[in-house]
């Protein structure tokens, strides 16, 4: 079965690309059984089953055909499964021993329904009490996968028989199955205890590892029964090896749970796992070592004896042996690794070992070990071993230089210039991608390293075959370029671009030599004539971008603001504009921008007859949701259009506007929560429906009397609510910096009534006070959380401390699937699904969603959700968070819990 790793339209053997031996190789060349294989032509070859004289070997190929295509995840519909159980079904009654065992494993894997389950149960429960004990074993295995509680009770006391069966092979059978029916049958078998006690006695092997995997299911759910469990098998002992393997697992997890030793004190079971460094068993003495090296705030006396058995393992002639104790090693030096520099001189020779990722991993441990005067030597190693490995173990060699660099800036000279060596030599897009991007990120950390990085940068572009890294270059050289102290170096390497490159590299170098114009007056003049040779380009889009750098560096202000001018208008306020001169009959003066006023003027909606009926009710479900239509930039823009708010800052986060007034109500009020570093801007958007009043002062006072964390420091009053328009006030709430600040706001609106005379269609001068109360307004910790694009989860989840992982267990309830509850939970934390896992497969009973966000001041969240769903369709979830603040992975359990 090892061929069905591989693509089924392949043949196992490509052949080769020499052409005297083509003939030779049509001969030789060997296709996978399952080549081409597909679900309708088996299941037509199915019908063999019914034949009056069964083929035994015939029905065997054809079964093996059917488990191929169940386990690549083809699904079978309820009749063709139904067909095919029933078909197969019939060959019971054939004596052949290999078609039997067939016979077993696809019923296993089809499942019957539980009306079906009754036609195979008599001859299964023959089977059982054949004297043949492979019959009896996978009759077993059948039963077991296949019955329902009823059917259980009524075969409970064979199966409890052959738990202590003298034939390990029954006794294991049963064992591996009363494992899978423990989720749902608990209380059943957990009458088996005395049986399956006197089984972790047996001297078979594998009898002794299954019940010990079956004793600690019963108890999984009770941590102390687990802590009983373990004590009670580390006092007595077990003989397999595999079993102490599990026994070393359940130990681990046993420490896991509870305190580390206060002062010199000894953790609980330490002992235990130190003695099972001594064992016979290689395979036991790695899971201690790597259970002691996973051990939470683990000391270095603690690893001390663990990384001395790696070391071992490092000169072992077993290949999986090396690369286990590397790995470990590997991982151990992340957080302690001054613990396995002893090992840096076996690691040293295994940069030679043929086995590539062992020597990846022993590279990459090396530079996570070494000390400065060490860098220069391992550098020599690793370029002539660069030559030598595949592209994503390349990969990871240089995202370990990029951290050792990071550590050692001083160093940055040779490791740049390595850098800049491996980045000349073949290599995919992936492997160019992250030295380029090892370079960006010491470019900007190290700011000695920038023009040395600059001019590597552009050597690299003159021969580069990659366009999203030329932009991405071009780009960087716009940007840093003009800062550094020779800006005219760079101009040649950018207007290569300019003439030898594609159309899409070809405008970003016109951009980059634009910011020079523009950044550096002593090279306007030159770069003007560079760009004016482009204005004849074969592209529209490099004309065009050449037009306009022409216009803004020759006609507009001089400086950074004639390429970069600051935006002040308002898009709503240009659009309206816009509209009223297009509505002019025959407009004889050009548009006139200066004529925008840059804050959003409300602008009177046309007279429509009210709706009645559906119409009415498609309006009101339409009016409810148009105020999400505003985009977040155009809110954006608004704030930055009024002064007192534009000091504030940036905006890290719009909420979704919440409606505070009802529908038909005479004045409709929303408000959107605008999040700053060390604000909150509640924006309360206005509608007068009233068309004989005119509100004038309208202002909205907020009770902070439930939200302690924040104070008011600002009020902007709308001078008037417009009619069917949307005017604007503004509540500033100052909040401590990088905060997530929680409440309930009372908000009560506040405004001057002056009644319109019908007569003159004049509002009275004076008016009156009034007020409105309006619904409350909540500021949660998920308004705090953007979504962030995080292209590889694994590695972003791995860079986060470890210390800031929380894990936790919720039910979520009956739901009509798993995507349900995928949604509903992605809904609540507002965070972006990564990798695609807000997709679930069809008939999934278990996903896991990963999701990344950023939370305000600018800390990274990472989010892991495991669903699981049963029969009666209730879905739990683990939820486990990571982040750059343990504040913030409570925060979002917060969310959860609160939900």
């Amino acid at each position: 079965m090892a061929s069905t790793a591989q693509n089924t339209l392949e043949p196992l053997r490509a052949p080769v690309d020499n052409k005297a031996k083509d003939e030779d190789m049509e001969e030789e060349l060997e296709y996978s059984p399952f080549y081409g294989i597909e679900k309708g032509a088996v299941l037509q070859e199915a019908r063999v089953f019914n034949d009056s004289h069964v083929d035994p070997r015939r029905c065997q190929q054809v079964i093996t055909k059917l488990l191929y295509l169940l386990t690549q995840g083809e699904s079978f519909t309820k009749s063709e499964a139904s067909d095919v159980f029933f078909s197969v079904t019939k060959l019971f009654q054939h004596k052949d021993v290999h078609l039997r065992r067939m016979v077993y494993l696809i019923i296993k894997e089809i499942i019957p329904s539980s009306d079906e389950v009754i036609i195979i149960t008599s001859s299964l429960m023959k089977d059982m009490n054949s004297t043949n004990d492979l019959y009896r074993a996978n009759a077993i295995r059948v039963l077991c996968r296949i019955i329902d509680n009823q059917m259980l009770l009524q075969i409970e006391r064979y199966l409890k028989q052959a738990v202590v069966d003298k034939s390990a092979v029954v006794s294991g059978a049963v064992l591996a199955g009363a494992i899978h029916l423990a989720g749902a049958s608990a209380e059943v078998i957990k009458r088996w205890s005395n049986e399956v006690q006197e089984a972790i006695q047996s001297r078979h092997p594998m009898v002794q590892f299954q019940a010990v995997a079956l004793m600690h299911a019963l108890r999984a759910n009770d941590r102390l029964a687990v802590s009983k469990l373990v004590t009670q098998l580390t006092r007595s002992g077990v003989r397999s090896p595999m079993a102490q393997c599990l026994l070393v697992r359940y130990v681990a997890q046993v420490i896991a749970e509870s305190q580390p030793g206060q002062g010199s004190e000894q953790r609980p079971f330490y002992d235990f796992l130190e003695s099972c460094l001594r064992h016979k068993s290689e395979v036991v003495i790695f899971e201690a070592a790597r259970a002691i090296c996973n051990m939470r705030d683990v000391t270095t006396r603690e690893l001390t004896p663990a990384v001395t058995v790696l070391q071992l393992f490092l000169s072992s002639s077993k290949p999986v042996l090396r690369f286990a104790a590397v790995r470990t090693l590997n991982k151990v030096a992340m957080s302690h690794p001054m613990a396995v520099t002893n090992c840096n001189i076996d690691m040293e020779s295994l940069i030679a070992d043929p086995n590539r990722s062992i020597a990846t991993l022993a590279i990459t441990t090396l530079l996570k070990t070494g000390n400065e005067s060490s860098i220069d030597r391992l550098l020599k190693q690793i370029g002539g071993f660069m030559s030598e490995i595949a592209d994503e173990f390349k990969v990871v060699v240089v995202e370990a230089i990029k951290a050792l660099c990071l550590k050692f800036p001083q160093k940055y000279r040779g490791l740049m210039n390595f850098l800049s060596n491996v980045l000349r030599e073949d290599g995919g897009f992936e492997y160019k991608k992250a030295i380029v991007d090892a370079i960006l990120a010491l470019l900007q950390e190290i700011p000695e390293a920038k023009e040395m990085g600059l001019a590597q940068l552009c050597e690299f572009i003159e021969d580069c075959e990659f366009t999203f890294l030329s932009v991405q270059i071009l780009h960087l050289l716009g940007e840093e370029g003009p800062k550094t102290k020779d800006p005219a170096r760079y101009i040649r390497y950018i207007y290569n671009r300019v003439v030898l490159e594609n159309a899409t590299v070809r405008a970003a170098a016109l951009s980059s030599l634009a910011r020079f114009g523009a950044h550096c007056p002593e090279l306007r003049d030159r770069v003007i004539l560079l760009i004016k040779r482009a204005l004849f380009d074969n592209d529209d889009e490099v004309r065009d971008r050449a037009t306009l750098y022409l216009y803004q560096l020759t006609r507009a202000p001089e400086g950074p603001e004639s390429l970069d001018p600051h935006w002040r208008i308002p898009a709503k306020g240009l659009e309206a504009a816009l509209a009223a001169y297009l509505e002019q009959p025959d407009p004889e003066q050009p548009f006139d921008l200066a004529s925008v006023p840059e804050a959003v003027a409300a602008s009177p909606a046309k007279p429509k007859a009210k709706p009645q009926g559906l119409a009415a009710a498609v309006a009101a479900g339409l009016s409810a949701a148009a105020a999400p239509e505003t985009h977040a930039d155009e809110y954006a823009d608004m704030l930055k259009a009024v002064p007192q708010l534009a000091a504030l800052g940036p905006v890290f986060k719009t909420c979704k506007p919440l409606q505070l007034t009802e529908e038909e109500t005479e004045y409709k009020v929303a408000c959107v929560r605008h999040v700053l570093e060390s604000h909150l801007v509640l924006q309360f958007n206005c509608t007068n429906t009233v068309r004989e009043q005119v509100l004038e002062e309208v202002s909205v006072t907020v009770d902070l009397a439930d939200a302690e964390g924040f104070t008011e420091e600002a009020v902007l009053p709308l001078k008037e609510m417009p009619h069917d328009g949307v005017g604007q006030t503004y509540v500033v709430l100052a909040r401590e910096p990088g905060s997530m600040a929680l409440g309930r706001f009372l908000n009560i609106l506040r405004f001057r009534v002056k009644e319109i005379d019908p007569s003159t269609g004049e509002a009275e001068e004076e008016g009156y006070e009034d007020e409105y109360q309006l619904e409350d307004v909540e500021v949660a910790a998920a308004n705090y959380i953007k979504p962030s694009f995080t292209p590889n989860f694994r590695t972003a989840w791995d860079a986060l401390p470890e210390d800031s992982e929380m894990v936790d267990d919720y039910g979520i309830g009956q739901r009509d699937s798993l995507q349900d509850a995928v949604e509903a939970v992605g809904r609540i934390l507002g965070m972006q699904a990564c990798e695609g896992t807000d997709a679930v497969p069809p008939n999934a009973r278990s996903h896991t969603l990963l999701l990344s966000g950023t939370v305000v001041g600018d800390v990274q969240a990472l989010v892991r959700l495991a669903f699981g769903i049963d029969a009666q369709r209730n879905v739990a979830m683990k939820l486990a968070v990571r982040s750059e603040s343990v504040e913030v992975s409570e925060a979002i359990h917060a969310i959860i819990q609160e939900a």
